[in-house]
């Protein structure tokens, strides 16, 4: 099988030689320039990765034909030592085993594309398969099977041996095996596969066989993952300094210096760096980093001391005092063009904030804004118009101390509890419909407001921004309104009184009937001769309890129809039943109607205003009276009925034996001027809503009673409502 192996492995190399030479007889009669590269996902994706930046510097440097050299990693040193190639691009672990052996330099860092943002850092990523619930952490790697790309590769394993020797583990001494899949791609099929445990490659590859379907996003778990905005792909251990492309000792300066500046000017939209899935290259990056990794990890070059000598040094970095004046130069150029771009910046932002502060004045609402600290940042026209304050008086001071430091009771309104600061401090925005703020002139106003946390670009909290309008015309808008109702329900008060007037006389004309009588009993008992005394008592008796009913019926009539100040207090929802019932006998008696009161005296008392709940109970009655004239008398039963609602309401029912009603009335019930009576306004269900609903409670035709109508309506229980 390995002999299969190595025999497909010599026919694709001659495959790839074989392009290589075809693209060297294009450029016949040029002198070859020929770049090793490392091949770390194979020869075929090198050579279709690579060769178009090779084609790319043939085209930009005319006299020089440039090619692509796939080299595994240990073709790499051979090649360097032999000088077969002229240019390197490994990565930064073998470049810095060249640079310290064969004094090759770097003249240029990769600057790869992830994700669409270009980036010249890279890393290591150590992974599972996601249903290996047994490894979860880096720790569980101990005494697990590992496979790596090779030992010289930096990226696909000496990143991740750093990150575990930090932590106490030899991926050589304390794990069941450690193998070497030569490609990332045939490590992390190993693992896809089960054949190892854990493997581990740079940042990108599993992102990148994940895109061409070679693996799920799902299928693997990152061990020790780490965060870094500079870097969205996966990893697990700190970030080394990208691939660099670097000169051998017997290529020409000059040939590299041109090389160097045609990579740098290649623009991300040129087809080699698409190619390649790179944005470009940057200057050469500093790879200290590497050499610390190196010389902590006891690999080449400092597996063991090397005599560097000062004209060692000298022959080494000579090149960089050049790059160095170069790039200030470069720098100056740079600093002068971004100065530029600073001014055009400038007078931009002024033009924009000139636009916000246009469309700030433009808003009605107040708009102001609080940094971290409670002081105002800016605030709008309409801040100063509504309560006086400008801008100089605000901004730069605590808006809390000075819009909003007393409660509408005239207690202290402390600034731990205000809604603006409690914004920004759990970043969640708020919104209060009714609060108090204080003008200029020492007088203050009702607002509503909503306060919402500002965030900048990183979405870090930087304090927030409120709006508030001025609701005093809406408050004395809805108080005319509620007098407007109030004046309303009192007129359907005397309407209702007025119709019920013939059945009151009647009713009281009984008990003065028999007070009259009883008073002409009692003066011929007196005018007659004898000792009528006991008999005289009960007369009197009588006529006093007959007072007594008349006095109470005109008292509930009074009571019932007089104007009522809108003040809410505890009240039994029985004793109104009653008392409604009282002023309805005549009615009920005239219609033959059988009553039957179901009443919960264990229910809690409610708040609010009597009069308005008599009105109701006694418009539902009424209507269910009206509704049983058409049944026979024998069948017309009225069921007034209270119930608590599980502790938080009082649930009070009128029902009748009714015919009902048709689905067209039913669905605007409660609509003005909306009535089944010939004779009816259609105002007295309008106006129990309003009274319900006022009261915060509910009233509503209950369809699910077999015959005749329900009404029911609630009330709530311990309303905290002011006097």
């Amino acid at each position: 099988m390995h002999l299969v192996a190595e025999t497909f492995r010599h026919v694709l190399r001659f495959l790839l030689l074989s392009a290589v030479t075809s693209s060297t007889v294009a450029g016949a009669g040029l002198p070859e320039v020929s770049i090793g590269v490392l091949s770390h996902r194979g020869d075929e994706a090198t050579l279709r990765n690579w060769s178009p930046t090779a084609d790319y510097l043939s085209r930009v440097i005319p006299e020089y034909h440039f090619s692509i050299v796939p080299l595994d990693f240990r073709e790499i040193e051979p090649a360097v030592k032999n000088g077969s190639v002229d240019f390197l691009l490994v990565n930064p672990g073998i470049y810095v085993n060249m640079e310290v052996r064969y004094r090759i330099s770097r003249i240029v860092t990769l600057n790869n594309l992830i994700n669409g943002r270009p980036s010249n850092i890279f890393g290591g990523v150590i992974f599972t398969r996601a249903d290996r619930r047994e490894i979860q952490s880096l720790e569980d790697i101990r005494g697990k099977t590992l496979m790596a790309v090779d030992k010289t590769s930096l990226g696909g394993f000496q990143m991740a041996w750093k990150e575990l020797r930090n932590i106490g583990i030899n991926p050589y001494r304390d794990t069941a095996m450690l193998r070497f899949g030569g490609t990332h791609d045939a490590v992390v099929r190993a693992v896809q596969r089960g054949e190892v445990d854990v493997g581990t490659v740079r940042t990108g590859i599993l992102e990148l066989m994940s895109e061409d379907g070679s693996a799920s996003s799902g299928e693997f778990r990152i061990l020790g993952q780490k965060r870094n905005p500079k870097q969205p792909f996966s990893h697990s251990t700190r970030l080394y300094p990208e691939w660099p492309f670097s000169k051998l000792q017997h290529t020409p300066s000059q040939l590299a210096r041109r090389v160097a500046v045609a990579l740098l000017q290649m623009s991300p939209l040129e087809p080699a760096a698409q190619w390649g899935e790179y944005a470009g290259w940057t200057t050469p990056l500093e790879y200290q980093p590497v050499h610390d990794l190196l010389r902590d990890l006891h690999l080449p070059p400092y597996d063991q001391p090397a005599r560097f000598t000062l004209t060692d040094a000298i022959e080494k970095y000579w090149y960089w005092l050049l790059t160095a004046l170069a790039f200030l130069v470069l720098m100056i150029i740079m600093t002068s063009w971004v100065a530029r771009l600073n001014r055009a910046l400038k007078k931009s932002k002024s033009m924009l904030e000139h636009q916000h502060n246009l469309i700030l004045d433009s808003v009605a609402d107040g708009i102001y804004g609080v940094d971290l600290q409670g002081n105002a940042t800016f605030i709008n026209k309409a801040v100063t118009e509504i309560s006086g304050w400008r801008a100089k008086d605000l901004i730069g001071k605590n808006q809390h101390y000075i819009l909003h430091h007393t409660r509408m009771d005239g207690s202290i309104n402390p600034g731990s509890e205000c809604p603006v600061y409690l914004t920004f401090q759990e970043g969640k925005p708020r919104y209060v419909e009714e609060d108090l703020f204080w003008k200029k002139d020492g007088s203050s106003f009702p607002v509503e407001y909503s306060s919402t946390p500002i965030r900048d670009e990183e979405g870090v909290i930087k304090g927030s921004v409120v709006v508030f309008r001025d609701i005093s015309a809406r408050k004395r808008a809805a108080e005319a309104d509620r007098q407007y109702q109030m004046e309303l329900a009192h007129v359907a008060r005397l309407s209702t009184m007025g119709e019920m007037a013939s059945g009151m006389a009647h009713e009281l004309n009984q008990p003065l009937t028999a007070i009259a009588t009883s008073a002409d009993a009692c003066t011929r008992l007196l005018e007659s001769e004898g000792d009528h005394t006991d008999r005289v008592l009960d007369v009197l008796e009588t006529i006093s309890t007959q007072a007594r009913r008349a006095g109470g019926i005109i008292q509930q009539l009074r009571q019932f129809v007089r104007k009522e100040e809108p003040r809410h207090t505890q009240v039994n929802i029985n004793r109104l039943v009653e008392e409604v019932l009282m002023l309805m006998e005549p009615e009920i008696r005239k219609a033959h109607i059988r009553v039957v009161l179901d009443l919960d005296n264990e229910i809690p008392l409610v708040q609010a205003q009597q009069i308005q709940i008599d009105q109701v109970i006694l418009n539902l009655a009424r209507n269910s009276i009206e509704a049983m004239l058409d049944v026979p008398a024998e069948n017309r039963i009225l069921t007034l009925r209270t119930r608590s609602g599980g502790g938080n309401a009082v649930i009070t029912s009128v029902e009748d034996s009714g015919p009902g009603l048709n689905e067209e009335i039913r669905d605007k019930l409660f609509d003005p001027f909306v009535t089944s009576k010939p004779q009816g306004m259609g105002l007295g269900l309008s106006i129990s809503m309003g009274i319900i609903a006022a009261h915060n409670g509910n009233l509503y035709c209950d369809g699910s009673s077999p015959r005749g109508t329900v009404f029911r309506f609630t009330l709530p229980v311990n309303q905290n409502r002011d006097e």
